[in-house]
């Protein structure tokens, strides 16, 4: 099995001092309310609840944290999460929809993410996750301007890709390429941005992405292990 699968819940913070002070690489997942990223982090890390998606667009403005080791196949959920053992830890950022949600709580999620993509030292890659449909909104391209100046990777999912044909695939992936190469430093030099397509339904990118993230935090695959975590999925959750 993958090692996404050791994933379970380690804590959720609503205000950057109340970040673990933990070392390990993190990997955080970030993209508009409905692109499909907690489907994503669920099906990856085959677990059906493990990221919850709120049915008010932009209302979770929680960073919650899931730990890669730590805690044992056979271990209880509710057992403690052992620290010291933790490989990596996945970030799932809050979703920025805002149709329904007051302006200070769009201030609260600029500030948050903002400052947490910008300056947060542990933050080793951002995946980027959007609707195929519907790539690289206002939203989308501020968070790249965010976090383009760190230098660190960014990796692009392009979800639902099952609503598109293949002539339509096929120009997605190639216009996201292009525009992600537009982006250069000050010497001309592109940024280490990656893309592919996903789909949860149709389990198309699934072991692209798993790969990808994998080798973004610094982890070898487990192919070996005895069994799926308490809580693993056989079947793909529903889409958010």
């Amino acid at each position: 099995m993958s090692k996404l699968w050791q994933a379970r819940f380690f804590t959720t913070v609503n205000q950057l001092r109340e970040l673990p002070d933990t070392k390990v690489p993190e990997i955080a997942f970030a993209g508009r309310s409905n692109a499909g990223k907690s489907t994503a982090i669920n099906i990856l890390c085959n677990q059906k609840g493990l990221a919850f998606a709120s049915k008010t667009p932009g209302r979770t403005q929680h960073i919650n944290y899931f730990s890669i080791g730590g805690a044992h196949v056979a271990q209880h959920r509710k057992d403690p999460t052992i620290v010291d053992e933790i490989e990596a830890l996945l970030v799932d950022l809050p979703g920025y929809g805002y149709a329904e949600v007051s302006g200070s709580a769009k201030l609260h999620w600029q500030r948050l993410l903002g400052d947490y993509v910008q300056r947060r030292e542990q933050l080793a890659a951002l995946i980027l996750i959007m609707d195929s449909r519907r790539p690289f909104t206002e939203l989308d391209v501020q968070m790249l301007e965010w976090f383009a100046p760190t230098g660190k990777p960014i990796h692009c999912i392009l979800t639902k890709v099952d609503k598109l044909n293949r002539n339509e695939m096929v120009n997605v992936l190639r216009q996201a390429k292009a525009k992600l190469e537009s982006y250069v430093d000050e010497d001309g030099v592109g940024f280490p941005f990656t893309v592919q397509l996903f789909s949860a339904l149709k389990r198309v990118g699934i072991d692209e992405a798993n790969d990808k993230i994998l080798e973004l935090a610094g982890l070898s695959d487990d192919t070996d292990a005895d069994a799926a975590p308490a809580g693993a999925a056989d079947d793909a959750p529903p889409a958010d």
